[in-house]
């Protein structure tokens, strides 16, 4: 199969799972079967404003969703059988050291849900734990193989966390490593996985605030004769002016494509509606909105 991808891609993604369980719901250990429902209800809400968005005039094929099994397995069956772009998690949610979420047995999940994508989030510091990196290297590695082999693409969430030595470099400022050191150690980690023979079709990449750094991240993206992957932004949860700019800075830079922005768009109305506060109704609109909004921030460019 040809590698990459090559039309505009704009996914809400709610593939969220340890952290919404914890974080969002504040539930601690294995959820309930009735806090499970509630979950899965937020997700299907998250779809429902999806659903909106696109009869509000949004382009079908341009529009996705990632979205877990675990707690969106209706949510899943459902986007495919509307037609819309579907990508979902094959990590093992909670971990700093990726894994497979089900074992040997992920490809069977795969081919049961028949995603557009199969995205993986890893966290890869070229100066961090080498002996990590190599583990999660071999696991994406028969990953990518599996997939291509299937004749199915690779959605590639790279995150470069500080390492204290760096962090401490830049005076302890998070925003300030982010600025002046985390895009090229990005540039390295894509690098040090490209030679592990791990082969993304897109790669999702947290936003930088230079284009110049955007042109360099596409460009490694794109290196050796991959010239049709893409590379799409990561949300991180940041406020909307923070995303507009990364967005932005993608905007027209070849190689990239769109992004995939969750919490920005759904935590807001979302929690709302969980506390009580707004009709669900609303709260799907709202949803929809800042889906829409981000994407014409994008196009606008």
């Amino acid at each position: 199969m040809t590698l990459g991808y090559d039309r505009p891609l704009y996914i809400l993604a709610f593939d969220h799972r340890g952290s919404f369980v914890k974080k969002f719901f504040g539930i601690a250990g294995t959820p309930s079967a009735e806090e499970t429902a509630r979950i899965a209800d937020a997700k299907t809400l998250i779809f429902e404003g999806a659903r909106r968005a696109l009869a509000g005039g949004l382009a079908a094929a341009s529009a996705g969703v990632l979205v877990d099994e675990q707690f969106g397995a209706g949510v899943a069956r459902a986007a495919r059988a509307e037609g819309l772009t579907l990508a979902m998690p094959v990590e093992k949610s909670g971990q700093d050291e990726f894994d497979f979420d089900y074992g040997d047995a992920f490809g069977e999940h795969i081919e049961a849900f028949d995603p557009t994508f199969s995205k993986v989030l890893v966290r890869w510091n070229p100066e961090g734990d080498r002996a990590m990196n190599a583990r999660q290297g071999e696991r994406l590695a028969r990953l990518g193989q599996w997939l291509h082999a299937h004749d199915r693409k690779y959605l590639f969430e790279l995150l470069v966390p500080a390492e204290p030595a760096q962090l401490e470099a830049v005076g302890g400022d998070a925003a300030r490593y982010d600025r002046e050191v985390r895009p090229g150690l990005m540039r390295r980690a894509m690098e040090e996985i490209q030679a592990a023979g791990i082969e993304p079709d897109i790669w999702k990449i947290e936003g930088v605030d230079r284009r110049e750094d955007c042109e360099m991240l596409s460009a490694q993206a794109r290196t050796g004769g991959r010239d049709g992957v893409a590379c799409v932004v990561l949300g991180r949860g940041a406020d909307d002016a923070a995303v507009d700019h990364w967005l932005r800075m993608g905007k027209g830079v070849p190689g990239y494509v769109g992004f995939a922005i969750g919490r920005s768009i759904w935590w807001d109305p979302l929690k709302a509606y969980v506390d009580g506060s707004s009709p669900r109704d609303e709260a799907a609109a709202k949803i929809a909105a800042n889906y829409r909004r981000f994407v014409d921030v994008y196009e606008r460019g």
